[in-house]
């Protein structure tokens, strides 16, 4: 890759990586190294809040049955389980419900409003959904239902005309929701409720900074001491420890199998998870998401290697589909793709009559945007500047793909992957200290990612591979280093060493130093981002 070191600003390690963010003042730095949700009270009291509260006041005084109405990824389900959980502690009459992703879609649909007005529902609450639900909103009207729309989505020109709209794209979905209900319920199960939040806030890949940061960081205290009956099970289950949960391990471990029951079969089961109160369900569900998450990493790995071969290094933005793929895998496919080629990339499932979609972007291309310049000839179509999803008939990939790939689309140029370089520093400043000090910006995500160094002419040995021969391992000045995914790099540097000894044996590293508490033996290890020839 190409390395871009940053512009050195200081001496000092800690304010150097504050620059780096962009963080500069001395409230800035507070509010980073101590974030408190409190400080962000005008982020949180948003426009709508205390209309739909007096809704949901009512509601309850005439024992009116709300339909809370999620989405089938971490953030809907969680923020289902947050509102879920604090209606049902005032005394509401609460249902929950998740769209089936293949039957129904995303979002409101036809068949959900029919199913919460059959229910006896006079209200429905929206969790991650509802902002571009223009027809469902008037649907929901004709059939007698009051529409509460909590959302973080990008809006359309025109909102749906619902009784009232709770919107704000600075966090999440569940946080959107919780910033309803925490006025409403006692204060201890508000904080609590952070536990859900955090998970989908990091699941969703929010910016971690500013609020995002106080939800992840207020967050993670309740989680890492959990007495939610399902996130224990899960936890457990997944071979995690309370206590040494961080933004990776949601990230990387629990949110995934928290998603993979939306993608592949119900997420109701992982709704249910969160808001068991039977230990043994709870076992049983933990059993049954981590075995789900298995068949799709399976199905994912499949999918990617066909899609590789479908990609046109000559398209600026990629468009693949399949009627063999899963449309629950398609945004795991769009993204592997785009981070592959570092290209906007739509992946579509063609089902028999309709067709869903989902894609991923690179910095610099707003894709739902994009996407949106097609809306002519697409069903619906709603996301993130990163991320959308989007459906249309199956007779028209053929043409939307032709389309999309004929768009004047300017894009940066294609080339080498640019790593970007937090600092230079010395083989002697590796250290614990080291991670002690870097330990004091988590949680680590958008925008504030886990900050990489980079140390020139380190002298390598004992050099080999593990994993199958995926991954290479070697000592870099004598401190332990392993490179992900570089295992077949290990014949150039061994060969390299016997024909140049001394040249060969030095190389610049570009990593993040790390603790590797193996056999709860801890030593200091260099997680390697890339390797370069000295």
């Amino acid at each position: 890759m190409k390395w871009k070191v940053l512009p050195k600003k200081s001496d000092d390690l800690v304010e150097q990586l504050l620059a780096n963010r962009g963080i500069k003042t001395t409230q800035e730095k507070e509010q980073f190294f101590h974030p408190k949700i409190s400080d962000y009270e005008k982020d949180i009291d948003i426009a709508g809040i205390k209309k739909a509260q007096e809704r949901i006041k009512k509601a309850i005084k005439n024992n009116e049955l709300i339909i809370v109405y999620g989405d089938y990824d971490v953030d809907g389900i969680c923020g289902c389980a947050c509102l879920y959980k604090a209606l049902t502690s005032i005394g509401a009459k609460v249902l929950p419900y998740i769209p089936h992703r293949e039957k129904e879609g995303y979002g409101l649909s036809k068949i959900g409003l029919e199913s919460a007005k059959n229910s006896g529902a006079r209200l429905i609450i929206t969790v991650d959904n509802g902002i571009v639900a223009n027809p469902q909103a008037d649907y929901a009207k004709i059939l007698g239902l009051d529409l509460i729309i909590t959302d973080h989505h990008i809006p359309a020109k025109i909102k749906p005309d619902a009784y009232e709209i709770i919107h704000s794209t600075k966090m999440c979905g569940a946080a959107v929701g919780w910033c309803l209900i925490r006025g409403l319920i006692k204060k201890d199960l508000a904080t609590e409720l952070l536990q859900f939040v955090c998970l989908a806030t990091i699941c969703d890949v929010m910016l971690l900074l500013e609020v995002n940061r106080a939800y992840v960081s207020e967050g993670l205290k309740i989680l890492n001491r959990t007495t939610n009956l399902g996130l224990l099970s899960l936890i457990n289950e997944s071979g995690l420890r309370l206590g040494n949960i961080g933004s990776y391990e949601i990230g990387h471990v629990l949110g995934p199998r928290l998603n993979a029951m939306g993608r592949l079969e119900n997420a109701m089961d992982s709704l249910r998870l969160l808001c068991t109160k039977d230990p043994q369900r709870a076992r049983n569900l933990a059993r049954l998401l981590c075995k789900t998450n298995t068949s799709r990493q399976k199905m994912t790995e499949e999918a990617v290697e066909e899609a590789h071969v479908l990609v046109n290094k000559g398209i600026s933005v990629q468009v693949l589909h399949s009627k063999k793929w899963s449309m629950g895998i398609v945004g795991l496919i769009a993204g592997r793709i785009a981070e592959s080629y570092s290209r906007p990339t739509i992946a579509i499932s063609v089902g028999e009559t309709v067709a869903k979609g989902s894609a991923r972007s690179v910095n610099g291309v707003n894709i739902v945007e994009f996407i949106r310049n097609f809306s002519d000839i697409l069903i619906d179509v709603g996301g993130h500047p990163q991320a959308a999803g989007f459906s249309l008939e199956s007779k028209n990939v053929t043409i939307f793909k032709r389309r999309v790939e004929e768009y004047i689309l300017e894009l940066p140029e294609e080339g080498e992957k640019v790593l970007e370089i937090d600092a230079e520093v010395e083989t002697k400043q590796i250290s614990k200290g080291l991670i002690e000090q870097i330990s004091k910006f988590e949680p680590f995500g958008v925008k504030n990612p886990r900050p990489i160094f980079a140390t020139y002419k380190m002298q390598i040995s004992d050099i080999r591979t593990v994993g199958l021969g995926k991954h290479l391992k070697f000592k870099a000045n004598n401190i332990d280093a392993i490179a992900f995914g570089m295992g077949e790099m290990e014949s150039l540097l061994a060969n390299g060493q016997q024909i140049h000894p001394e040249r060969s044996r030095r190389v610049d590293l570009a990593y993040t130093p790390e603790i590797d508490s193996y056999n709860d033996f801890e030593k200091l290890q260099l997680k390697v981002k890339d390797i370069r020839i000295s």
